[in-house]
């Protein structure tokens, strides 16, 4: 008798299953040294410390995509009905794990191959890309003689999956079983389904945690120094089921690259820069902080602060979400058709604040009291160059959790200040907070102080972290290096809003973005058209910055520039030129409204005034921009 016909029958199939998950790890495991070993050339700054953190997370993928492939066969082998016992329902759940997992295996030995065409895992976008190959199996079976190794390692590990394959079926004794028996056999398996679903789900979202959201090909960059080693943490399997029905960037061709780059180019050349300025930067991205919130005063210190800042009558958030944020704010790139994060072009190579800063020395952090690995900030963070990430890990003390989210804003701050305190200068660092969130609540000790007001709960958690703010501004001012500090602070999106005008298309995206320098050098209102994407270039304005970057934005202190702004919103295109709105779904400008006057867009003017064409021809280049630069892997050149 095999061991494992000794186990109690309903842990027999949980412990046969087990085993043979635990094989389907080693062949990852073996296909993601094998595609190192394979493709080293590519990684050439990869040390045994990199290896391991490497590794470390690929166990996080490997756990996805691995319950992904083995959804039909985990729901086989552990689902509470007589008939799995039976040899013929076992023989086929040998034959499902053996088939889908040997299709795994040979994607990743594929993509080891393909990467080196690529320098990316391959996506889903590989069945349009090669959907109407005539020659495909030519050029695979070309493929496979040349890389023959390759081909026998496959074969290999099939083998091993087929041989080292543990089969829980036993034959049934005659006679008749007791019903408490039977009765007690189910509840069990019933039991350890229910666990399996649970462990399951998990596993596809990287985690129990409730701030974890699903991961995606973004996450692999919490784990790397650089973004093309993310394709040693993936692997394939993952990487394609998790970007199937996601849609794919069509480049419009709206122009021919001569006339796309007259009409608009993200690149920045700084004339006549004078000498570089070695500001410490500071950027606060405030959670949920809309424009409104300032203007019907229910963020009193931020308000104070703004009268002696450089701020923007019409400023705007570049998406609607937390993930939206970082790339737009620190890195110039806005939320077109879905966030950065969650595309398959997550690992291209893009720069930010800190990563040009750190060209000039700087030292650089960010800063979010989230779990690590949260959002998928840490992953952003360190592939666009902020070295050291600050989570809720490196705070440790989590009698300052919010039980939810995050550290409290109030202490967390302090601790952003204390490790301010110690950074050399320059530095450059953000910090993303986290308080005023769902499910808006305040720390104990402050709920008879900050309670709910105005019609939504929300705003006692804007007056909290405005008081947070305050406390922080304290502490900082008294620091050495405060005077010498470029301060920004803006908010990722806005949240409920309140009032009329804050509820149109343009209102829902009204944020603000302050400009704050202690020695009053920046301070004033200005009417001007802001947007997220424009605080790169102004920051690297401000500091004459010499070197040529990308953003999607403008400086906002260059008098010769265009007024402008760009958002998409669910499908379509908002251009803000001027005084003037436009909307745009890909092919036409099917709305035009002056926002400056008519603040509640109710009246439509399009096809009604001079400035539609040119403005439909400036939303095109940027557009057309993007996309080209997105799907070339040109967002740093």
């Amino acid at each position: 008798m095999k061991p494992i016909e000794k186990i109690y029958s309903p842990l027999r199939y949980l412990a046969a299953t087990a085993i043979n998950i635990a094989v389907v790890y080693i062949a990852f495991m073996i296909c993601r040294v094998v595609f190192y070993i394979y493709n080293k050339a590519y990684f050439p700054d990869m040390g045994w410390d990199d290896f391991r953190t490497i590794f470390k997370g690929g166990l996080v993928f490997d756990t996805s995509g691995i319950v992904y492939v083995n959804l039909i066969y985990i729901a086989a082998m552990l689902v509470p009905l007589p008939w799995r016992e039976g040899k013929i329902w076992q023989k086929t759940a040998k034959w499902i794990f053996v088939i889908l997992n040997s299709a795994a295996v040979l994607a990743n030995l594929i993509d080891t191959v393909y990467f080196r065409y690529t320098n990316r895992r391959t996506t889903s976008s590989v069945f349009n890309e090669f959907g109407k190959e005539e020659n495909i199996f030519k050029i695979i079976g070309g493929e496979i003689l040349q890389h023959y190794i390759l081909f026998f390692i496959g074969v290999a590990i099939i083998a091993g999956l087929w041989l080292l394959y543990v089969n829980p079926y036993s034959k049934s004794k005659k006679g008749k079983t007791p019903w408490k028996s039977i009765f007690l056999k189910y509840t069990v398996s019933s039991a350890v389904f229910a666990g399996a679903v649970i462990v399951c789900i998990a596993g596809i979202r990287g985690g129990f945690a409730h701030s974890t959201r699903p991961i995606t090909i973004g996450n692999a960059n919490q784990y790397v120094n650089r973004p093309i080693e993310t394709a040693v943490v993936l692997n394939t399997p993952f990487s394609v089921i998790r970007t199937i029905g996601k849609k794919v960037f069509q480049n419009p061709k709206y122009y021919t690259p001569e006339e796309l780059e007259k009409i608009y180019s993200p690149v920045h050349i700084k004339k006549n820069t004078g000498e570089f300025r070695d500001l410490n930067v500071v950027v606060l991205i405030i959670e949920s902080f809309s424009q409104e919130y300032m203007e019907y005063g229910y963020m009193p210190f931020l308000q104070s602060l703004r009268d002696k800042s450089l701020w923007f009558e019409h400023s705007f958030s570049n998406g609607r979400k937390s993930i939206d944020a970082m790339p737009s704010i620190l890195s110039g790139i806005p939320m077109f058709i879905e966030p950065y994060f969650v595309t398959h072009y997550a690992t291209n190579d893009v720069s930010s604040i800190a990563g040009e800063l750190k060209n000039k020395g700087y030292h650089t952090s960010f800063f979010h009291g989230a779990p690590n690995g949260s959002m998928g900030f840490q992953a952003f963070a360190r592939a666009t160059g902020w070295d050291e990430y600050y989570g809720k890990d490196e705070y440790d003390n989590d009698d300052d959790f919010d039980g939810m989210w995050a550290i409290w804003d109030e202490p967390f701050l302090q601790f952003f200040a204390d490790k301010l305190n110690e950074f050399d200068e320059p530095f450059a660092s953000a910090l993303f907070t986290a308080s005023s969130h769902h499910p808006f609540k305040v720390p104990e000790k402050y709920e008879s102080r900050f309670t709910d007001e105005g019609g939504h709960p929300i705003l006692k958690c804007i007056r909290y972290t405005d008081h947070a703010l305050q406390q922080f501004f304290e502490k900082a001012e008294k620091s050495s290096w405060f005077e010498n500090t470029l301060f920004v602070i803006t908010a990722d999106h806005t949240n409920a809003a309140l009032h009329e005008e804050f509820l149109t298309d343009a209102g829902l995206y009204r944020v603000p973005i302050i400009f704050y320098m202690p020695g009053g050098e920046l301070k004033g209102h200005s009417d001007k058209i802001a947007q997220q994407t424009d605080i790169m270039p102004t920051v690297l304005g401000i500091l004459n910055y010499d070197k040529p970057f990308v953003a999607f934005g403008k400086d906002l202190l260059d008098e010769g520039g265009k007024n402008w702004a760009i958002n998409y919103n669910n499908g379509f295109y908002q251009y803000f030129r001027d005084d003037y709105m436009l909307q745009f779904n890909g092919e036409n400008a099917f709305a035009m409204y002056n926002f400056a006057t008519d603040t509640l867009l109710k009246e439509n003017i399009v096809n009604e005034i001079a400035e539609q064409d040119m403005m439909t021809e400036e939303c095109k280049g940027i557009i057309q921009q993007y996309i080209e630069r997105m799907t070339e892997n040109r967002l740093k050149e």
